[in-house]
């Protein structure tokens, strides 16, 4: 296997986090986003799409998604399981997957590529150039807010997003959480179950990657 990289982007880090869960040791190349590495001609002949994460299965199989990474992973290397055992808890960690994507990640994103000078053109990720939206990066503040509090509310009844013990649920929303940092969004003090939360994640030796 063949994984690309970037060790300053979230969704490279939550594949990261999901490999090293997994005990697995795969050889990386890293693609700058900075360095625009990402829009080379090498890098293209890889994924089109120009994002990253990226993972080359045994097979030759091009995977250019994070569902689709841990879909394959949890489905060649079973232990531990990250994506629940019984149907009920494949559901729920594939809902809250998705619920923290929609609700925490895209506006993060939003907010971020359409407020950053340094993103001017390039509000969306991939191989097109589009011009910021300053009214997406006022909603997407407002969404985030929204965010921890869906956080909190879910977290004051259970010990993990999704089902009573650590899944992949859990690594999209941490990694989410902490890329709010850069818009300058953090948890509120008053959410104390998702503080709690946040930092037993911090302190798997997968979340310092």
């Amino acid at each position: 296997m063949l994984f690309y990289d970037c060790s300053t982007a979230p969704s490279p880090r939550r594949a990261r986090m999901f490999i090293a869960e997994k005990g697995l040791a795969i050889e990386t190349r890293e693609v700058s986003i900075m360095k625009g590495e990402q829009l080379s001609a090498d890098f293209l002949a890889v994924n089109p799409r120009a994002t990253v994460p990226v993972l080359i299965t045994e097979t030759g199989t091009v995977l250019g998604e994070n569902l689709g990474i841990a879909a394959y992973l949890e489905a060649a290397f079973p232990e531990p399981p990250l994506m629940g055992e019984t149907p009920d808890e494949k559901g729920l960690v594939l809902m809250w997957n998705a619920m923290v994507e929609q609700n925490g990640g895209l506006p993060i994103a939003e907010t971020l590529r359409n407020s950053n000078p340094h993103m001017k053109g390039r509000a969306i990720p991939g191989p097109e150039n589009y011009e910021q939206i300053p009214e997406l990066a006022a909603r997407g503040r407002a969404r985030v807010a929204k965010f921890f509090d869906l956080l909190e509310e879910r977290l004051q009844d259970s010990p993990y997003l999704a089902c009573d013990r650590f899944t992949l649920a859990d690594i999209t929303g941490f990694v989410m959480v902490d890329f709010a940092r850069v818009i300058k969004e953090r948890i509120p003090e008053a959410n104390t179950a998702t503080q709690d939360w946040f930092d037993r994640i911090k302190q798997r030796p997968s979340a310092s990657l």
